[in-house]
C-alpha cells in the first residue's frame, strides 16, 4: 500500500465541493480599471433584469440587490447608481436614500427570514476588505441568527447556504415595505 496521505487514500473526511467560487478566488470578471465604464459589475446590474441582477428594489439615487458572493442568506449591498468611491462623495439626496434603503432591508429581511440581528457596515477601499479596487461605496446587510456560525466557516472554510439566490431574491422582493 502506498503511504501518501490525502493522495486518494480514505481518509473518514467528507468533501463539500463549492466550484462556483472559483470565479470570485481567480478575480474573474473584476474590473479592469478604476473608472465607472471599466467592467464594474455595480455599473453592470442595474441595466440587467431584477431577476438576473439580483436586484431586489430600485429607488431614484440608489438600488439593493444580493450579494452574488454572501456571508449569510440574504445578505444585501445598498448602492448608489452614482459611481463615488466613498460614502462622504455622496449628495444629500443619495445619503438619504442609502439610509431609508437600509433600513426596509432590515425590515424585509426580519419580515423574510427572520433575522435576529445584522451586520451593516461599508468596506471603503481594497485594503478596508473591497473585493474590487475601486468599487461605488456601498453599504452591506447582512442578516444574523442564533446558533449562525457553525462549524464549517471554521474548519472547513465553507459557509453553508440554505436557500439558492433567486429564491432569496424573490422573497425579499416581496418583504420590501
Amino acid at each position: 500500500m502506498h503511504d501518501q496521505a490525502g493522495a486518494g487514500e480514505p481518509d473518514d473526511f467528507q468533501r463539500l465541493w463549492t466550484p462556483h467560487r472559483m470565479a470570485y478566488i481567480k478575480g474573474e470578471g473584476k474590473p479592469t480599471g478604476t473608472g465607472p465604464d471599466d467592467g464594474c459589475p455595480f455599473d453592470a446590474i442595474p441595466r440587467m433584469s431584477d431577476e438576473d441582477g439580483l436586484i431586489v428594489a430600485r429607488g431614484e439615487h440608489v438600488y439593493a440587490v444580493l450579494n452574488l458572493y454572501p456571508y449569510n442568506s440574504g445578505h444585501l449591498m445598498v448602492v448608489p447608481y452614482r459611481h463615488v468611491s466613498g460614502y462622504d462623495e455622496l449628495d444629500q439626496a443619495e445619503l438619504t436614500e442609502l439610509g431609508e434603503f437600509t433600513q426596509r432591508s432590515l425590515r424585509a429581511l426580519r419580515k423574510a427570514s427572520g433575522a435576529q440581528g445584522f451586520n451593516v457596515g461599508m468596506n471603503l477601499g481594497q485594503v478596508a476588505g473591497a473585493g474590487i479596487a475601486s468599487p461605488p461605496g456601498h453599504q452591506h446587510v447582512v442578516p444574523r441568527w442564533g446558533g449562525d456560525t457553525n462549524f464549517m466557516p471554521v474548519v472547513a472554510r465553507t459557509k453553508v447556504l440554505p436557500q439558492l439566490l433567486r429564491d432569496t431574491r424573490a422573497l425579499l422582493a416581496d418583504a420590501w415595505d
